[in-house]
């Protein structure tokens, strides 16, 4: 009888074991929800509308939207898009401007496929480290900082950047993934659009090239939203729409010289643009600081360690000793640039200051966590990164944001 009693009770535990792991394979009971989050690059909160942004309207209509989301500083895209899988501020994870300079490291810039592959360049432990480290199967696609090699791990899937494919092709990759069978779908899913961002640079934020970037943009994500609601997954996937930043009009002639603010025999300038970063050369670093500290007419300049504390920027090393923040709507660039640009246009920018409204970054959040109809005032861009790990049931690492920001938006599930 006894041993009778024995093989009962561990055929129960085999038969329970197959279960936990059926469920797990299946990944309807012991998994979360799968997670698809997605970047429009450039898209300001004012910029959905039912008119030219009807599918990301009625995702926002079933689901949650913010007034609008505080990028960090400084509000450019490399920066942002690592802080939103991280929750560190750029002062914190080490992607501090677009532009970069590193006494072991050299150079970083965006289109270097060196600089941006090499994971040296990026601290933190962005959501696909962590989910990949938990079992979690990853996708990304072109997702900044997906291409390194993190603590010695990348997304299970992902490509090297390619500005040249269309945002139908990009919703074709990621609706292929996420329809595979649970046993091999993506727990985590990641995917970046650019083609606002580009067109709002080339002809400002209200022209009609970025209209027409923002309907193509909303017209494939409609697509993809089709598909999935063709195959019963619409409402079984948690999907985050964010931006980076905003953006601002740049009427022409509001630029100046990079080379009027300081000669390049006193310092050396890391960053143009917005945020204009200089290290005085040895022997000028009196000379640099009489010439760019404090106020200017269209910009003004600090000693790192003198920003605004709401910044949150200035302990990195890769900081330089000087930062310059030009006001809204001015740039600054080498002469050269300035000269081919004269003849062009009305144009767009970011980098100014955050707080500023038309830096105001988007986010629209639907699916089984997410309560319909929701409304979130502003809040800052670090607290996604939490969002991201609790959806997923999983530990954050250590991070800048508050996960209780969305408390009042969440059904628990």
């Amino acid at each position: 009888m006894r041993f009778t009693q024995t093989l009962r009770i561990v055929a129960a535990a085999w038969l329970a074991l197959a279960l936990v792991a059926c469920a797990s394979i299946d990944g309807t009971a012991t998994k979360p929800a799968p997670l698809l989050l997605i970047s429009i690059d450039g898209l300001r909160p004012t910029d959905i509308t039912p008119d030219a942004m009807p599918n990301l309207t009625r995702l926002a209509q079933t689901g949650v939207r913010a007034a609008g989301m505080r990028p960090s500083y400084p509000s450019l895209t490399f920066p942002n898009h690592y802080t939103l899988v991280t929750g560190l501020r750029p002062d914190h994870h080490g992607v501090t401007h677009n532009s970069m300079w590193d006494t072991e490291l050299g150079e970083f810039r965006v289109a270097s496929r060196d600089a941006v592959s090499d994971g040296r360049w990026w601290g933190g432990e962005p959501v696909w480290i962590g989910a990949d480290k938990a079992g979690l199967r990853t996708a990304v696609l072109y997702w900044p900082g997906s291409e390194a090699e993190i603590e010695g791990r990348r997304p299970a899937r992902w490509r090297p950047y390619d500005g040249e494919t269309s945002a139908g092709w990009r919703v074709d990759t990621v609706a292929g993934w996420l329809l595979e069978d649970p046993t091999t779908r993506p727990d985590f899913t990641a995917m970046y659009f650019d083609k606002v961002d580009e067109a709002s640079h080339y002809h400002g934020p209200g022209s009609p090239e970025a209209d027409a970037a923002r309907r193509d943009t909303d017209a494939a994500i409609g697509r993809l939203l089709a598909t999935l609601q063709a195959r019963g997954l619409l409402d079984r996937i948690n999907i985050v729409v964010v931006s980076d930043h905003g953006f601002a009009d740049v009427p022409p002639g509001q630029v100046i010289a990079v080379e009027d603010m300081i000669g390049i025999e006193a310092a050396r300038a890391d960053s143009i643009g917005q945020v204009v970063t200089f290290a005085p050369n040895p022997g000028f670093e009196a000379e640099a600081e009489r010439r760019l500290l404090g106020r200017h007419d269209h910009y003004e300049c600090w000693k790192k360690a003198d920003l605004p504390a709401r910044w949150h920027y200035g302990t990195h090393t890769r900081v330089p000793a000087i930062v310059c923040q030009m006001d809204l709507g001015w740039d600054a660039l080498p002469q050269a640039q300035i000269a081919r640009r004269m003849s062009a246009g009305p144009r767009g920018s970011h980098g100014y200051d955050p707080d500023l409204a038309p830096m105001r970054a988007s986010f629209i959040a639907h699916g089984p966590a997410f309560k319909p109809d929701s409304q979130l005032p502003m809040f800052d861009n670090v607290d996604v990164y939490p969002l991201l790990m609790k959806l997923l049931r999983l530990k954050a690492a250590p991070n800048d944001g508050d996960v209780h920001t969305f408390d009042s938006v969440l059904t628990g599930h």
